[in-house]
């Protein structure tokens, strides 16, 4: 198989490249890595000595693509699928970048702030570091909220690059700072990214891991038996 993609079930940003990859039905070989594993740890580094996840390989152009933004535009030129998650109109495409970014940096971040710490050693918490994370994802959700007013998805009608940044990263976040009463739209849209089924196959996949987040017993119902 041409394409295998390193990465780990539990981990949001795979979910992110997961939903892309799922969304097209592009075939490739999910390698999960164990880095506590000499072997897999090899496998990935030697590809990519930065060791972070996801990592994308396509064997049949000997390339290796780092980073999850780039990962998915990579499949958008080389295996694209019925569904654009890159629109070609610039200006819709530019907005679709912003939204991206604007997960990964004002929701993914501050949500894997607040968990790295609670695997801290007891003591050791940064209390400030948590307050400015969850300060950050009380202001990136009222963004959403704002940004949510006329649409069905993030930057507009069909579903893209953006949304599946924000599928995962809402989801954890969520177990983390709740949406308030006052967010319709972001709860509304949180429920469209639960429901699709690109994002509902990668959740179903991480099921057996969840037991391994340090914030199970905030899981959506469904997925906290698996927790447990």
């Amino acid at each position: 198989m041409s394409l295998v993609l390193y990465g780990h079930p539990l981990a949001s940003f795979c979910h992110k490249v997961l939903i892309a990859l799922y969304e097209n039905a592009i075939p490739f070989e999910n390698r999960i890595v164990d880095l506590s594993d000499e072997s897999s740890r090899a496998d990935l580094f030697r590809f990519w000595p930065i060791g972070k996840m996801p990592l994308l390989r396509d064997e049949a152009r000997d390339s290796t693509i780092p980073e999850t933004s780039i990962i998915i535009e990579y499949l958008e030129q080389y295996y694209p699928g019925p569904v654009r998650l890159l629109p070609p109109e610039i200006d819709r495409a530019l907005q679709v970048r912003l939204w991206d970014r604007f997960f990964d940096h004002y929701v993914q971040a501050p949500m894997q702030t607040i968990v790295s710490n609670r695997r801290r050693p007891d003591g050791t918490t940064d209390e400030m570091e948590v307050a400015a994370a969850k300060a950050t994802l009380a202001t990136a959700y009222a963004m959403i909220e704002k940004q949510l007013a006329d649409k069905q998805w993030i930057s507009g009608d069909g579903f893209t690059m953006a949304d599946c940044a924000a599928a995962p990263a809402l989801f954890y976040a969520e177990t983390l700072v709740p949406f308030s009463s006052e967010q319709p739209n972001l709860r509304g849209y949180y429920d469209r990214l639960l429901a699709r089924p690109s994002f509902a196959r990668a959740l179903e996949e991480a099921r057996p891991y969840f037991k391994f987040y340090p914030y199970k017993e905030r899981l959506p119902a469904r997925f906290r038996d698996a927790a447990e």
